[in-house]
């Protein structure tokens, strides 16, 4: 199995919180990650392209192999941060 997602990386619960809120009301993922992500995929707009399970965090690969696709889920804690992630397909 494989899966493309992107994501928004922030230090806090309350600025994940608050993107997502942006986020709701429409505003652009790819714009968020550029502006505010801490990961260095943020200047990509948070694409982290292909990847198999295992290959990321636990709490991430729940999201992303487990979750409906095409959804904001999150603020997801991991050791880096908070994050905000947005399955983009899954085969």
């Amino acid at each position: 199995m494989k899966a493309c997602a992107c994501h928004i990386l922030v230090k806090t619960k309350e600025q994940a919180d608050k993107l997502k809120k942006q986020l709701e009301k429409g505003a652009s993922f790819h714009d968020l990650a550029k502006k505010h992500s801490l990961c260095p995929s943020g200047k990509k707009g948070g694409d982290l392209g292909e990847f198999r399970p295992g290959q990321m965090v636990k709490a991430f690969d729940n999201v992303v192999f487990k979750k409906p696709v095409l959804q904001v889920h999150g603020p997801v804690k991991t050791q880096f941060g908070f994050h905000l992630i947005k399955t983009l397909y899954r085969n």
